[in-house]
């Protein structure tokens, strides 16, 4: 795992809710704790800061003027985005904690209303008024006040501000409430628990899954790196460098494709039609040979159309062969509810602060064609976060999007704090 290079991190903006951590702390033990496993935020916070180094250790081979700590007008890597992605899942997972902290509590003494309910959590400002609308629509569908905002709160640290469309907020309590009612279980609080747990693995099986492959793979090559003696080419990373399952003769077959074409207009996306039966391990070999490539480039336009090109390669590793199966499972633990189903429900919501950039798959989905010709579907949850292509293409266009502000991505995300930690 790399070592982070910044060490100056602040705390997270986010912070629990006093009312409710203190009822919550004498359910855990700190010797209890410390013989645990660590928790998802713990793991995301690791994950975030392993990311942050690796995005500087890297960032400084294609600008060699780029210092720990600082900025570069190059074009971000995938290594630069990976930090806030990251940052973006942990927001999801402390969501989710924040929901079974609530539960936890509200099995020891239920909310006597929605006011009790959401002064509990600790809400306040625009957050609490969204959620309180989603929260009366679930109670609508027979939920209890405590499981209507449970499954509320879920949404709390994304992009609420969606719910301001009536059609978004009347899909999303439909989907929630079928969510709830297919979860298992018999109590209330039993079957939004479910829901949370489902929302909590899949973020935090898809962090480590992606941080242990591509987050690797780059630590793996860095090492490599270092430990090479004389100049570093896109020749020697195709002929020397592997990893376990690539095949360095199809990682040469998709350089010598991506130099090719790097400056095409639109760029090729379709890795699965240019490189059809290629062991996608190959790609994150051509990823580090186009990046080393990239340094050597004549031109800044040559360099980032370069950049761009590798990562592309491992946006479509990390989504087709790490997200992918973690979203969408052959199958689920009994105490699980849909996956897909979970994601889709909050795909409208999803948002990532690529450092001063910020992302919504709400502008993503207002900016496509209209799917279904009805006035009455809002864009954003006509798209679903589990499909491959629906996740693919809105990544693309938020990497269109930060590549207009390369500078702006160097600003590190806070890594968060796991409120019982």
């Amino acid at each position: 795992m790399a070592t982070p290079l910044r060490t100056d991190v602040r705390r997270s903006t986010f912070t629990f809710p006093g009312a409710l951590l203190g009822a919550l702390l004498v359910l855990t033990s700190a010797s209890a704790r410390a013989q645990s496993a660590p928790t998802p935020l713990e793991d995301n916070r690791t994950i975030t800061l392993g990311y942050i180094g690796i995005a500087y250790e890297l960032g400084g081979i294609i600008d060699p003027t780029l210092q720990p700590g600082g900025t570069s007008s190059a074009r971000p890597n995938w290594f630069t985005f990976a930090p806030h992605a990251s940052q973006a899942g942990g927001k999801g997972m402390y969501s989710a904690a924040l929901a079974r902290h609530f539960i936890a509590a509200a099995r020891l003494q239920p909310s006597l209303s929605l006011t009790n309910a959401l002064d509990r959590l600790g809400l306040g400002g625009v957050v609490r008024l969204r959620l309180q609308d989603l929260s009366l629509q679930l109670i609508a569908q027979g939920l209890t006040v405590d499981a209507a905002a449970a499954l509320s709160v879920m949404t709390s640290s994304l992009n609420v501000a969606v719910l301001a469309d009536t059609r978004t907020l009347l899909a999303t309590a439909s989907r929630m409430g079928s969510l709830y009612w297919s979860a298992p279980g018999v109590a209330p609080l039993d079957k939004v628990e479910a829901v949370v747990i489902t929302l909590e693995r899949t973020l935090h099986e898809g962090n480590l899954a992606i941080f242990n492959d591509i987050g690797g793979s780059a630590r793996l090559y860095l090492d490599w790196r270092a430990a090479a003696t004389g100049p570093i080419t896109p020749a020697r990373v195709l002929s020397e460098f592997t990893l376990t399952d690539a095949v360095n003769a199809e990682a040469q077959q998709a350089y010598a494709w991506a130099v090719a074409h790097a400056e095409d207009s639109p760029r090729p996306t379709r890795m699965d039609l240019l490189f059809p039966g290629m062991h996608w391990k190959s790609l994150l070999i051509a990823a580090f040979a186009l990046y080393e490539d990239a340094r050597l480039a004549p031109t800044p336009a040559r360099r980032d159309a370069l950049i761009a090109m590798g990562t592309n390669f491992v946006a479509w590793r990390e989504q087709r062969d790490q997200a992918q199966p973690v979203f969408t499972p052959a199958g689920s633990p009994t105490d699980e509810v849909s996956r897909a189903g979970v994601l889709q429900a909050l795909t409208p919501f999803l948002m990532t602060d690529f450092g001063t950039v910020r992302w919504t798959y709400a502008d993503y989905a207002y900016a496509q064609p209209d799917r279904d010709g009805n006035p009455l579907t809002a864009p954003p949850c006509e798209y679903s976060w589990a499909d491959f292509w629906d996740r693919w293409n809105g990544i693309l266009f938020a990497f269109n999007q930060a590549y207009a502000r390369p500078t702006e991505l160097w600003v590190m995300p806070e890594p968060l704090t796991d409120p019982l930690g």
